[in-house]
């Protein structure tokens, strides 16, 4: 068998995904900070390697697109730069002292119910790890920053496994009622989300994908409730509610925790939205072992 000088590096690689993924080898040198001949360059220099063509170029201001060998490099590149930035993330997770670093993806009722009982024991077998917790919403980022290496682990609502993440069930979270314990809403022997049509309700942003979900259930519903308050902080909307400026739709987890005494909550025997939070784990990469005790640490302390 001949032996093939490829001629492949990195940056090649992140140039072929870039253009592919932008239309034009204009839009990949923006996006990389290259000239547009230097993406060329490599990308010319790729084609040797590989003995084939990558792109067909319509020329003029028509977007490129892959040819069938363009197709298979495309999805081994993004394959080979997704290893090599999980690489970059493992080997730089140890700092200069000695200490580890966990990286966690979290929504703001995991950072303050789910975490500190099991982070607790956690730091007793693993003292010298440090682990961050980093605040996102949106699935799609936390898959990418998981494949990435950017994440070691991640809290997530209603997400389930694929070919790159696990998706590793820990409680079910159904949205219920915040109120005042002397909101009239407490005396209610069948309570439905129905009572919400019409009332003064706080909720978060729309910049928030639950509350975006939530405003299409009660529309489904035929619920109009008057939103009079929007935050993106959950003590914020507590405090809010506490004060008697309005209801507001919140998951169970988050309600039993409620940090004042003026407030408590109902649960309507129907499902608005069928919630579920798991805790998301790269499949690609090998996770170290104080990520794995801080799985089992978590899903012990939630009973999952």
């Amino acid at each position: 068998m001949t032996e093939i000088d490829s001629g492949i590096d990195l940056r090649a690689l992140r140039a072929l995904v870039a253009i592919a993924d932008g239309g034009s080898f204009r839009a990949a040198a923006s996006r990389l900070g290259y000239s547009q001949s230097a993406i060329s360059h490599r990308i010319a220099a790729l084609e040797r390697g590989l003995g084939a063509s990558l792109f067909a170029r319509p020329g003029g201001r028509g977007a490129v697109s892959l040819t069938t060998a363009g197709q298979a490099a495309y999805t081994h590149a993004r394959r080979a730069i997704a290893a090599v930035e999980a690489l970059e993330a493992d080997v730089g997770a140890g700092g200069g002292d000695g200490r580890a670093t966990l990286r966690v993806g979290v929504f703001q009722t995991a950072a303050a119910e789910l975490l500190p009982t099991a982070l607790r024991a956690f730091r007793r077998e693993w003292p010298r790890v440090e682990v961050i917790l980093e605040e996102n919403d949106r699935l799609d980022r936390l898959r990418e920053h998981l494949g990435r290496g950017r994440l070691d682990l991640a809290f997530a609502r209603d997400a389930t496994s694929d070919d790159a993440v696990e998706a590793i069930p820990l409680m079910d979270d159904p949205l219920v009622i915040l109120t005042r314990h002397d909101s009239p809403l407490v005396t209610l022997k069948q309570p439905t989300f129905d009572v919400l049509d019409g009332a003064e309700v706080v909720a978060w942003t729309r910049r928030w994908p639950m509350q975006l979900e939530l405003e299409a259930a009660w529309r489904r519903r035929g619920i109009a409730p008057r939103v009079v308050f929007r935050t993106e902080d959950n003590l914020a909307l507590q405090r809010l509610v506490a004060a008697g400026l309005g209801d507001a739709c919140v998951g169970r987890v988050a309600a039993e925790h409620a940090i004042d005494p003026a407030l408590t909550w109902i649960q309507p025997a129907e499902s608005l939205i069928d919630r579920r939070i798991v805790l998301l784990a790269p499949l690609r990469r090998e996770p170290s072992a104080a990520a794995l005790t801080l799985i089992d640490t978590i899903r012990d302390h939630l009973g999952a």
